[in-house]
């Protein structure tokens, strides 16, 4: 399915600026095998057909602006998709902290008795030098601007 969005989006691009000619073939090997997206394809360029049927020659600037709203259309779906990504990699770093933090404290718990340390100052250690600067670290994926979070 990730697949698919990505195609669909390269179809919308192409209906908007200039594509490769390998893009192009892309998009014809992909839509030869995939109905969704060959459908996708067929809506999308029966509904350009649609607008360009209303354009005006009173106005000569419509199909500009036909373009700008597929365009506009194309960069907000562009948004959403980095959006998901941006939760997606969250998610991944949250649970491999705990992941992690679960594994370093039973290697921390096998160390307590040969080194003389209590159950609950290993659970402080793990809390404060592992699962801490995780939790922090995933955190940061949330907060930093888009072209800081090394996802797109």
């Amino acid at each position: 399915m990730e697949g698919d969005k990505r195609f669909r989006e390269l179809i919308d691009r192409s209906f908007v600026e200039e594509v490769s000619e390998g893009e192009r073939q892309l998009i014809h090997d992909h839509i030869r095998d995939c109905d969704g997206c060959k459908r996708y394809l067929e809506l999308t360029a029966r509904t350009i057909r649609g607008l360009r049927e209303f354009t005006f020659t009173s106005e000569p600037d419509s199909n500009a602006q036909v373009r700008e709203i597929l365009a506009h259309h194309t960069e907000t779906m562009r948004q959403h998709n980095v959006q998901f990504k941006v939760w997606a990699a969250f998610a991944g770093a949250l649970s491999m902290s705990i992941v992690g933090s679960a594994l370093v404290y039973q290697v921390a718990k096998l160390l307590t008795v040969p080194m003389y340390f209590d159950t609950a100052e290993v659970q402080v250690g793990v809390l404060v030098f592992w699962l801490l600067p995780s939790f922090c670290s995933a955190l940061r994926l949330l907060a930093a601007p888009g072209e800081n979070r090394g996802i797109a």
